[in-house]
């Protein structure tokens, strides 16, 4: 197991901790929501460690058709849940999350390396108003 794989799940782990302390209840469920350039499989050695610790984990299966689709993906997981749910994403995901995480079930939102959008933001938007590249 690399060392990146086992300090993502302490991190996941602490911020179900965080999590828990603010709802007043154990946040025992996780979400994992891949990038554009993966799928649910990325998450494999991330699973079996969280899995140890007593969480439930489910690793989305996008389909990478359109944002919306992927977002509805997402929420269908967050429904089938018992309880909070803390969900993950990496790249891409952060930005389907972020819409997803609108449902009172989300306890909280994990980016790694993901877009960490506003409310109704596009990735597309992150750098509209940065000026042009210098020539080179």
């Amino acid at each position: 197991m690399t060392i990146a794989c086992r300090f993502l799940a302490l991190f996941v782990l602490g911020a179900l901790t965080a999590a828990a302390d603010a709802r007043k209840a154990p946040v025992r469920n996780v979400v994992l929501v891949h990038s554009a350039w993966a799928d649910g499989s990325s998450w494999a050695k991330v699973i079996p460690i969280l899995e140890k610790a007593g969480m439930h984990v489910v690793a989305v299966q996008n389909p990478l058709t359109s944002l919306a689709d992927d977002v509805a993906t997402v929420q269908r997981a967050i429904a089938l849940e018992d309880g909070a749910v803390l969900l993950v994403g990496h790249s891409y995901g952060g930005a389907v999350y972020a819409e997803a995480g609108a449902d009172p079930k989300v306890a909280g939102l994990i980016y790694v390396a993901a877009f960490a959008l506003d409310a109704r933001q596009g990735v597309l938007d992150l750098g509209k108003d940065l000026p042009p590249a210098a020539a080179s």
